[in-house]
Order: C-alpha cells, then sequence, then structure tokens
C-alpha cells in the first residue's frame, strides 16, 4: 500500500492553518474533559477496551508526540509520506494501547491535557517555519507539516469517540474537520485506485476511485455522498456502511457505488 500511496501526489495543507487547527482543536477537547466527573471519566467507548480516561491520555500522547519527536535529533531522510500514513498505523496498535493504558494510570485526566497544551504551544513556537524538518514517529521519518496533518485526523476522529462515550458536544475546529475528511478521502482513492465512482462529502472533499471505466463529463453514473463527521466514522470503522445507507445518512447510486467492502480505510 505504500508504494502506491508515493505514487499519488498529496493534496497540500497549508501548515500555518494546519499548525492552528490542532492547537485549536486540542483546546476544545481540553475543554470538554475539564467538566467531566470521575463517573464519566470511567466510562466505556467505542475504542474497544478503553475508557474515557484512556481515550484522554491517548488524545494527550497523540498531540504530545508533536512535542517529544521534535525534542529528538531530526533523521536524515524521509521514510513516510503523507499518504502512508493511514496504512501504516494498525500494526502498531498493541504498543500504543500499552502506551495509553500506562499514560491514564499515572495521570489526572485534566492535569495531562493541561501539561500537553503547554508544551505543544512552546514546541510550535520554537519550532522552525521550515515544514520539511523531518521527525522521528511510530510510522517512521516524516515531515513536520505531514505530522500535524496527520494530527488533525487523530483530534477529530477521537473528540468524536468521546463525544459519543459522554453525551457532550464539543465543537471541531473547521480547518480540522477539513483536513481529516480530505485525508481519508485520498486514502480511499489509494486504497481502491480508479475513475468509476465518485465519492463527495461536501464542502472538503471529492474524490475518483474504485477501477472501471472513467467518468469525465456530465453527471458520474456512480456516485457516492455523505457528511463529513459521517464519512470519518465510515473510514475509521466507527459505523458501518449498511448502517448509514439504512439511516440516509449516505447516499449511494450506480452499480459501483456500494463501497461498503472498501471501509473502513483506516484502522
Amino acid at each position: 500500500m505504500p508504494p502506491a500511496a508515493r505514487k499519488q501526489r498529496a493534496r497540500r495543507y497549508d501548515p500555518s492553518k494546519t499548525r492552528a487547527a490542532v492547537t485549536t482543536q486540542f483546546a476544545h477537547v481540553q475543554e470538554a474533559v475539564r467538566g467531566l466527573s470521575d463517573g464519566q471519566l470511567a466510562l466505556p467507548t467505542r475504542v474497544a477496551g478503553w475508557t474515557v480516561r484512556e481515550l484522554v491520555a491517548h488524545l494527550s500522547m497523540a498531540v504530545g508526540s508533536v512535542v517529544s519527536n521534535l525534542r529528538e535529533p531530526a533523521p536524515p531522510q524521509p521514510e513516510t509520506a503523507l499518504l502512508d500514513w493511514p496504512f501504516a498505523t494498525a500494526p502498531l496498535a498493541a504498543g500504543i494501547d500499552d502506551d495509553t493504558r500506562a499514560l491514564a494510570a499515572a495521570n489526572d485526566p485534566g492535569e495531562l491535557l493541561t501539561r500537553t497544551a503547554e508544551q505543544l504551544a512552546e514546541a510550535l513556537a520554537a519550532a522552525p517555519e521550515d515544514q520539511d524538518r523531518l521527525l522521528v514517529t511510530r510510522v517512521g521519518a516524516m515531515r513536520l507539516a505531514d505530522h500535524l496533518v496527520t494530527r488533525c485526523v487523530e483530534l477529530v476522529v477521537h473528540t468524536d469517540d468521546l463525544a459519543a462515550a459522554t453525551g457532550v458536544e464539543i465543537p471541531y475546529d473547521r480547518q480540522a474537520l477539513a483536513t481529516a475528511t480530505r485525508l481519508l478521502a485520498d486514502a480511499l482513492a489509494i486504497k481502491a485506485p480508479g475513475g468509476s465512482v465518485e465519492v463527495r462529502v461536501p464542502p472538503f472533499a471529492v474524490v475518483q476511485c474504485v477501477e472501471g471505466p472513467k467518468h469525465t463529463r456530465g453527471t458520474p453514473p456512480n456516485v457516492v455522498e455523505t457528511d463529513p463527521l459521517t464519512w470519518i466514522r465510515l473510514a475509521t470503522g466507527r459505523t458501518a456502511w449498511a448502517e448509514e445507507l439504512d439511516a440516509a445518512n449516505v447516499s449511494a447510486s450506480g452499480e459501483r457505488a456500494d463501497i461498503g467492502d472498501l471501509l473502513p480505510v483506516l484502522s
């Protein structure tokens, strides 16, 4: 999968907007967690085996990786492109789970988020404006700008998990939501290259995918359309294709428009 990702030209993301999106979405998480009771922190989440407390620790760890990685010497060359990332995380799940549980057991959730936010602000303020600065990450050496794009995905996906578990309404930074939507849509196009199906996630993304006759003019014969949060849930396995079709949260027209077997793209 990664070689295919390298052949497709990655979408460009504005580094300044991405930095701001990470900071803003993390602040929304902080605000939501600040009001949680011990009972709410003990609630189960849809991330298998994690309570809300562990989910919060994972959010801190995901954002804190920017801080810890910037403290390390820059590696000599990149190893992982942005479009490789969605396909590189699954083998790391066991290690991430262990680290998340250890972090949750050793820290107060609110204090952990506050400390991480402060460290993030300091690290980004000191980070070079050159977004080609390389970081050592779990999936290999990546550009700082690309790593921050992946942090938007982590933040948006797990903000939705947090809201679902606690019933707390949490805002989404528009740039963070757009970034997560676009990267996961592009991952689908990598997983199922082609031009026979058009997947629309207004107002943020449109991609062509699935082998078959390529559409060039007029209304495409095979179209899938949904909203950003439904797409993100589908793309990460939080919900099922058939379930969202039945609920009319997804529209799919054309004989090739059933993309359920291609989901999720990030697990």
